[in-house]
């Protein structure tokens, strides 16, 4: 497939998003280590920096589902990003004073969590207006591939800068990324219509879950939205766990740790490349079934890491097989998710899809983070790579039903409420529709 253009829009879109990405990848697992390093926690306590900070943060999240949809997407967008370079820089500048906490790595979560979660509902929704229908699944892989280049590049030079100039060097250079986005978007130039909003201006109890009644109401998505949140909460659960077992059990310097997750990065580029290669050949439905099966049978192979170089390879031969099937799994499903969601939910169902799967991710890491501590954090990695075989039965059996219009079905049902028992909208055409009265 030759590469080809999405415009100079996408691709200010995509500067600012790498920009993000690889300051993120410096600081990959910054807030563990620096609690595990600096503030010597223990297992539970970084367990409780990967569930509780996310689980604030989707709480906070909540509201901004339908206050993000009924508003210029570039403008909140830039705001979220401002605010995550805020809060990460109160990290250095209380280090540099003394004044540390673990409640303070808490906050920081929480806020960087719930940014995140309004950034992603407005960004998705922003790239389906921005590229045509037929080059979303293009965007969306060429943002895989730089995340997981990112992930490559990223966790070495982390791990080095630490060892050069102490641990909360990382944290800085994410900072100043949050901030290098901000002014990417802001340079992306073209008018914005601002969604238009039927009925109340204000935001209405019964849309905070909107998005919710979209997932759970269509068969394709809700198979591989409840398929994602064990895959995903179950992967992240383990990513504390594997930090202490590394670092702290089986004596890995920090850049072995950030080697581990930095060389298989490179299948993330193979995946990602393939993605729209292998759905033209082969079918959506087919890399949704296939793919996601294969991403769930690696993880228990994390069980057996000893000590050493067979250690770090066993990590880097797992983490590979599993990037792989990430990379090629991903951007598929996030085409199919926006192909599937009308114009006037995306930013809602996003959120609900993100609030989600950050509560699964704190309800898990809490959950490993405990047993680990009454068992080791072996025994917890082995328990999720059992659970996580489970997952396939989770996958959608048959392709789901055809792309959804522009009017949602909870907006569906509210004007069918209004226009009475005679007058009933088609929830396939949008259109008005007579029903007669006493007959089918």
């Amino acid at each position: 497939m030759e590469r080809r253009s999405l415009g100079r829009r996408f691709g200010w879109l995509w500067a600012a998003y790498a920009v993000s990405a690889y300051g993120s990848g410096l600081g990959f697992g910054a807030l563990p280590l620096i609690a595990v390093l600096v503030l010597e926690a223990s297992p539970a306590q970084v367990s409780a920096l990967s569930a509780v900070g996310p689980a604030v943060g989707a709480l906070i999240a909540l509201p901004l589902g339908p206050w993000v949809e009924f508003r210029r997407k570039r403008p909140v967008m830039i705001a979220m990003d401002l605010a995550r370079f805020a809060v990460m820089l109160s990290i250095p500048i209380a280090y540099a004073f003394g004044r540390l906490g673990f409640v303070q790595l808490l906050v920081v979560s929480a806020v960087v969590a719930a940014a995140k979660i309004a950034f992603n509902a407005a960004g998705g929704a922003y790239l389906k207006a921005l590229v045509r229908p037929d080059d979303l699944l293009v965007a969306n892989a060429r943002f895989e591939s730089t995340t997981w280049s990112s992930i490559a590049v990223g966790p070495p030079l982390g791990g080095a800068a630490i060892g050069l100039f102490g641990p909360v060097t990382t944290v800085v250079a994410d900072a100043l990324s949050y901030l290098l986005s901000a002014l990417g978007i802001t340079a992306i130039r073209g008018r914005e219509e601002h969604p238009r909003r039927a009925g109340p201006s204000r935001v209405r109890a019964g849309e905070l879950l909107d998005g919710w009644r979209h997932l759970l109401s269509h068969a394709g998505l809700r198979a591989l939205y409840l398929n994602q949140l064990l895959v995903g909460g179950l992967i992240m659960a383990t990513e504390p766990l594997l930090a202490v077992l590394l670092l702290g059990e089986l004596g890995f310097a920090p850049w072995q740790y950030g080697l581990a997750f930095a060389a298989p990065c490179v299948g993330g580029l193979i995946g990602s490349r393939l993605a729209p290669r292998v759905v033209a050949r082969y079918g959506q439905h087919r890399i949704l079934r296939i793919v996601g099966t294969l991403r769930a049978v690696w993880l228990i192979g994390l069980a057996f890491v000893q000590p050493g170089v067979a250690g770090l390879a066993t990590v880097i031969a797992v983490e590979l097989a599993i990037i792989i099937s990430m990379s090629l799994f991903n951007p598929v499903l996030a085409t199919y998710r926006l192909e599937h969601t009308p114009e006037d939910c995306i930013a809602r169902t996003l959120s609900a899809w993100s609030i989600s799967s950050s509560a699964c991710i704190a309800v898990l890491s809490a959950l490993g983070g405990l047993l680990a501590e009454a068992t080791g954090p072996r025994t917890a990695i082995t328990v999720a790579g059992l659970l996580i075989l489970a997952s396939p039965l989770l996958l959608p059996r048959r392709p789901g039903p055809g792309v959804v219009p522009a009017a949602s079905h909870a907006t569906t049902a509210r004007r069918n409420a209004r226009q009475g028992p005679h007058r009933v909208t088609s929830p396939t055409t949008g259109r008005p529709r007579r029903r007669r009265i006493g007959g089918p």
